[in-house]
């Protein structure tokens, strides 16, 4: 049997997250992907922000930063400059990495930054009772939106792309095995790693949108995606509402940012050093 006990701060056990929640399913698939790669828990800072899946980091046993609404990654920046050497790991919701938080997001892509960002896409602001995210479909309910969302949603994996992320996958909490494969993946890739994770909230986005269980949120997410082949085969009008899971790109010859940097670094102290630095 695995050693969770061991990565978990077992003292703040049970979660506070809701029954059927897939925030607990990410977090032993993170804690298995960072096994997998072999890494220290002392030489591993995991970053969240608010919302519930900001509650991830009080979970693991590693340095970990609980941040603000918005604000993991500019946090996890600084971190991961200060100690380059270090794996740092961040997790968002969809409202705090898509609406508040977008920049950030968009910035740390472009200057690929290795840092392993996790969106945990839930569809809705869980933790403040249900507003409509930037990923809500359209025609569901929020309580913003009490007649259907209107608004036009963010595919989070086409925005990364854009942005010149150098790893970027989708997966979902049905199936962990898959889940922790791509986590593994992620955390290995050198560069900014991104991650987007279909989980179920049975609670304020199921219910309230007459999905009765936690069984029947899942079946609707397990509607939406199938793997990247298969979705890239489809014709045209029968991708609308429809999303790949699995590696959607990977460059693996792109430089890291910190590299970079400390390279530029190197070159001016030498040029101060032959007295050139004015």
């Amino acid at each position: 049997m695995y050693d969770y006990e061991s990565k978990l701060r077992t003292d703040r056990l049970p979660t506070q997250w809701c029954p059927g929640c897939g925030d607990g399913m990410v977090l032993k698939a993170m804690i298995r992907a960072i096994d997998a790669n072999g890494w220290n828990m002392n030489d591993v800072c995991l970053v969240s922000g608010i919302g519930c899946s900001g509650r991830i980091s009080s979970y693991v046993n590693c340095n970990t930063v609980h941040t603000t609404h918005g604000r993991p990654i500019a946090y996890a920046t600084g971190i991961k400059f200060a100690n380059p050497e270090k794996n740092v790991i961040v997790v968002s919701g969809d409202g705090d990495g898509l609406a508040i938080g977008l920049s950030h997001f968009m910035h740390a892509a472009r200057r690929n930054i290795d840092l392993k960002y996790i969106i945990i896409n839930n569809f809705i602001y869980g933790l403040t009772n249900s507003q409509a995210s930037p990923t809500t479909p359209l025609g569901m309910w929020a309580v913003t939106q009490p007649f259907g969302n209107t608004d036009n949603s963010f595919d989070a994996c086409d925005l990364a792309i854009a942005a010149k992320a150098t790893f970027v996958a989708r997966s979902t909490t049905l199936d962990l095995i898959k889940l922790e494969k791509i986590l593994t993946a992620a955390f290995k890739h050198k560069g900014f790693s991104f991650v987007e994770i279909f989980s179920g909230c049975p609670v304020n986005f199921g219910k309230k949108n007459e999905m009765g269980s936690p069984k029947e949120t899942d079946d609707w997410i397990g509607s939406l995606v199938l793997p990247a082949n298969k979705f890239e085969a489809l014709p045209e009008e029968e991708k609308i509402g429809k999303f790949p899971i699995g590696i959607l790109n990977q460059n693996t010859k792109a430089k890291e940012h910190c590299e970079k940097y400390l390279e530029y670094v190197a070159q001016v102290q030498a040029k101060f050093a032959e007295g050139k630095g004015e």
